[in-house]
């Protein structure tokens, strides 16, 4: 076989369809995101302002959070040495799944690598521990979720988006005394909409099944501490597992599970993906339990990030844009095919000096391909002013011409 032939042939359909992924190179400044710079392939700098990161409080710039991390590299050093079962546990770890398990009113927290490892370890070794294990899934989970169900070797049912009266059907098909849990998330990343919690806890008590809540976009901007959407709306207690990340509101690197003491000392024992991995350098553990700490207090920054998150769909609205609008604080903005979308991005990036990523299939379906607008607290009037200025003059000028939008 040529191999080289067979690579190129997997590339060029991606970039035939419009769906081949290009990254820019660009340098976050410290106290001034979501500005950054551009370094373009010919060596230059141009200043951009990020629209499409998932830093959503602007917290990877915390005072707190860079003093805490400063303090850990001088008593500590870079990384950590090795696993946790290796010299890979320290303070610093033990603190943060202390911050986490209080932030998420359980018993305990297990911290690894990503929420994606922490999704897929978890969900792929349940199973073990629950021999006979039927997990029922929301069609548009998380793909780090799909593959830890996937790879389990267990029974799956896969239940339509939200669609309560389908997994009621589905649960009341299966064996009653088989064990079962559901699996899915509290704000989901594409559309911006929200898992029917309350409904689902209720389904769960009445067949007698786990619940898994994956609230990697909500912790740190829902409820009254950060907990996410299962603390806002009461719920958390009836979370048997919460699934959460440190990379997103909390500005650093990680993620984690909280549940009982027994459930993640079981997670722990047998999971594979946190036996054999390096833990988190002790900074990023020191940086992160700082952020928890500091918006379990800080309601203000919540605040104001909804505020701006209203502003920019309102905004969007008003121009007659097709935007998604559940609520939350991710502003879908869709375009419907991936060479226009890439091309929209291409052009408010070098004509406007505004980054947002295009998302195309197979994070969205075909035919739904779109801009994914995060707006944080840090992005200011000037900013959104520039951003609808931009967005009413390619849009005007192109989104109904396909051939021009094409060039």
């Amino acid at each position: 076989m040529d191999y080289t032939a067979k690579l190129d042939e997997a590339l060029s359909r991606l970039h035939e369809e419009g769906r081949y992924r290009t990254f820019i190179d660009i340098e976050r400044r410290k106290g001034q995101f979501p500005h950054a710079t551009w370094r373009k392939s010919d060596g230059s700098d141009t200043p951009i302002t990020v629209w499409c990161g998932n830093d959503y409080l602007g917290m990877g710039q915390h005072p707190a959070v860079l003093a805490a991390m400063h303090e850990a590299i001088d008593a500590t050093g870079a990384g950590s040495g090795g696993t946790r079962n290796i010299s890979g546990t320290t303070v610093y770890h033990k603190r943060l799944e202390a911050e986490l398990a209080d932030l998420h009113g359980k018993d305990a927290a297990l911290v690894f690598s990503s929420a994606y490892i922490a999704n897929d370890a978890t969900l792929s070794t349940l199973p073990k521990l629950f021999p006979g294990l039927i997990i029922y899934s929301d069609e548009l989970n998380h793909a780090s979720m799909i593959e830890g169900i996937k790879r389990n070797g267990g029974a799956k049912r896969i239940f339509r988006h939200n669609d309560v009266a389908h997994l009621r059907d589905l649960l009341a098909a299966d064996d009653p005394c088989a064990p079962k849990l559901i699996a899915f998330e509290s704000v989901y990343s594409m559309d911006g909409d929200f898992g029917p919690i309350a409904e689902i806890c209720d389904l769960a008590d009445e067949f007698g099944a786990l619940t898994y809540l994956d609230e990697v976009h909500a912790v740190g901007m829902y409820g009254p501490r950060g907990g996410g959407v299962a603390e806002r709306d009461n719920l958390a207690h009836r979370i048997d597992v919460i699934n959460g990340t440190l990379g997103k509101a909390f500005g650093v690197f990680g993620g984690y599970i909280a549940a009982s003491t027994r459930m993640c000392d079981a997670i722990r024992s047998y999971a594979p993906g946190f036996i054999f991995t390096t833990s988190i350098p002790p900074a990023v553990a020191a940086g992160a339990a700082a952020s928890i700490a500091h918006l379990k207090t800080d309601s203000a920054i919540r605040e104001r990030h909804q505020t701006q998150a209203r502003i920019l769909k309102a905004r969007l609205k008003a121009m007659g844009l097709p935007i998604i609008d559940h609520g939350s604080h991710i502003v879908p903005v869709i375009v419907g095919d991936p060479k226009h979308t890439k091309a929209l991005s291409d052009m408010l990036l070098d004509g406007y000096g505004i980054y947002v990523q295009p998302i195309n299939f197979p994070t969205v379906p075909r035919g739904t391909e779109r801009l994914r607008f995060t707006p944080s607290p840090v992005h200011g009037a000037r900013e959104t002013d520039t951003l609808i200025r931009a967005l009413d003059a390619l849009w005007s000028h192109c989104a109904l011409n396909r051939q021009e939008l094409s060039a």
